[in-house]
């Protein structure tokens, strides 16, 4: 009984310092010329699959995620969604309202009365979340999508996952003009649609004492976008 307590709290202790380990990892690696490193091929080892098609209200486009094929070892469950054969997910997204999340390594858009399909992203990027702003679609006749993702190899590990820094893109609803909005190196905290403004609220953190670390001894920067405007402006904004 006596070791059996013993090997428990090893394993809890083991538990901890590992937690604390992945915690403490910095997301952001500088080197000389204080840049991200930007990588120009995915893993080739992957298998990539695609979800069927959505279609948000009130557009004419579809969506295609596109992602990596998981593959799970006996008894353990799928991340998304529970379609699984021989332990193998196809599915690699979820779909909520008005918002597409998931691990993706890109989305693909396709006119409804076309065949062609058009590629979001040229490079690699790890894209967490996509959403339509239905609400300002209703009321406007602008049509746009929020993305929250990764877009490069800041802690310098050979691969961009969600050990980088977070950003924020726009695009149309047609996958054009995919533009980074968030600054570089700046991980994002959160965003906002403010409604009766038509304007996209965001805050990102920044690592002002370079130490690769997010924390409370760092700046937040307040911004907005008018999504009214012909050009996605980001301003900063002062409210303390």
């Amino acid at each position: 009984m006596k070791n059996y307590l013993k090997y428990i709290a090893l394993v809890i202790i083991g538990t901890v310092v590992s937690c604390k380990d992945d915690a403490q990892k910095p997301k952001v690696i500088y080197d000389a010329s204080n840049k991200a490193k930007v990588l120009t091929k995915t893993d080739s080892t992957q298998i990539e699959v695609a979800d069927l098609p959505i279609q948000m209200e009130g557009t004419n486009y579809l969506i295609h995620p596109v992602g990596d094929l998981r593959v799970f070892e006996k008894g353990t469950k799928a991340r998304y969604g529970s379609s699984s054969v021989n332990d193998v997910s196809f599915t690699i997204s979820n779909l909520g309202e008005y918002e597409i999340t998931g691990y993706l390594q890109n989305l693909k858009f396709q006119r409804v009365d076309s065949d062609s399909i058009r590629t979001l992203s040229d490079k690699p990027v790890l894209i967490l979340t996509a959403t339509y702003l239905k609400t300002v679609a209703d009321r406007t006749i602008n049509k746009i999508m929020v993305y929250t993702l990764t877009d490069s190899d800041t802690n310098k590990d050979g691969k961009i996952d969600t050990g980088d820094i977070k950003t924020l893109y726009l695009s149309d609803i047609s996958g054009e003009n995919f533009t980074k909005v968030s600054p570089d190196l700046q991980e994002l905290v959160d965003w906002n649609l403010i409604e009766s403004k038509n304007r996209i609220y965001f805050r990102t953190i920044e690592d002002t004492n370079q130490n690769g670390q997010f924390d409370k001894n760092d700046v937040l920067h307040y911004n907005y976008i008018d999504l009214m405007s012909k050009k996605w402006e980001v301003k900063n904004y002062k409210p303390i």
